[in-house]
């Protein structure tokens, strides 16, 4: 089995607040005290990753089948547990693809895919949390 390694540094700059430095370079700020608001805490990246990679793989799929998407988002629902470690128990991950003339089977098709087969998030966290994907699709009106 080959194995690709990666390498995120997280360093700590006071006041519980990090900054992590993913593999590829780019710098983000992680909040540990949820009373200051002032980053996205781990458990809201991990949905972020969540929304993410099923995005980019349902989106890319979508191109390749010519569906003319005008705009496309991803909610994140979570369900954690009381008690610590108050993982992740349930996730709901909602694909709202807007767009003209946009086939059912290809939004179906794409979620599916993504969340069977290519999404490296999902495959990450299914052994732990149930991860449930939907999807709504919005006609655009064509005079607009």
């Amino acid at each position: 089995m080959a194995t690709n390694n990666a390498k995120a540094t997280i360093r700590f700059s006071g006041e519980d607040l990090f900054v992590g430095l993913s593999p590829s370079g780019h710098a983000l700020p992680v909040e540990t005290d949820s009373t200051l608001n002032r980053a996205a805490s781990p458990m809201e990246l991990l949905m972020l990753a969540l929304g993410g990679c099923a995005g980019v793989d349902v989106i890319s799929i979508l191109q390749k089948k010519r569906q003319q998407v005008t705009d496309y988002r991803i909610e994140v629902n979570g369900e954690r547990r009381d008690e610590h470690p108050r993982a992740f128990t349930r996730l709901f991950v909602k694909h709202i693809v807007r767009g003209r003339g946009v086939s059912e089977k290809a939004v179906a098709d794409a979620v599916e895919l993504s969340d069977k087969k290519y999404c490296s998030v999902a495959a990450t966290l299914r052994g732990t949390a149930e991860i449930i994907m939907s999807y709504e699709i919005i006609e655009d009106d064509a005079s607009q």
